[in-house]
């Protein structure tokens, strides 16, 4: 037991140094921010909060990805997914395919997955319904560029009801109705 509380306190402070660095070097312009502000349908009570890191420099370049969504079935696992478009209205459909830019892309969810840039792993909620999800990811970007999350109709998150099976050629397969959505945009 106190072997497993020195890790959980060792895992807390590495967020803390994280965060805290994150905050010293975007004041200086070094790193790129991002955050969606998710929420379900009325009356859902889902709602939480993605945050996306990316140094200015660097190859690869890396988003990390932070995420914390509330009020979702207690010990339920999610499809989550970055879409196409930067919208969230009238319905969450709005917010088109997953993210997949590019002459060969192909934004529909059941072709070509898991392979669309906008793909990541599923979100898993604890016994209160409660998802936090730490992912890098080198097949986007927040900077300029082609894998850029900010070309010209933006990008949105997404939740998905079921959990996303991987699969291609599967009707539901990458996660079937959708529960949540915000619009990605840009910390100054």
């Amino acid at each position: 037991m106190r072997l497993i509380a020195r890790l959980l306190i060792a895992s807390l402070m590495g967020i803390v140094v994280l965060i805290g660095s994150v905050s010293r070097s975007s004041a200086d312009g070094s790193i790129l921010r991002a955050r969606a502000r998710v929420s379900g349908v009325a009356g859902s009570g889902i709602s939480g909060e993605i945050l996306f890191f990316q140094a200015r420099q660097g190859v690869p370049a890396e988003v990390l990805i932070l995420a914390r969504v509330e009020g979702l079935a207690p010990n339920s696992v999610h499809g989550f997914h970055l879409h196409e478009n930067g919208t969230c209205s009238p319905d969450f459909t709005a917010a088109g395919g997953h993210y997949d830019p590019g002459p060969a892309g192909n934004s529909n969810p059941d072709n070509n997955h898991p392979f669309h840039m906008g793909d990541m792993p599923n979100l898993r909620a604890d016994n209160k319904g409660v998802a936090q999800f730490e992912h890098v990811t080198s097949r986007v970007t927040i900077a300029p560029g082609p894998l850029s999350l900010f070309d010209a109709n933006g990008s949105s998150v997404i939740v998905h009801l079921n959990e996303d099976l991987g699969t291609t050629g599967v009707p539901g397969g990458s996660g079937g109705p959708r529960i949540a959505c915000g619009i990605i945009e840009l910390i100054p």
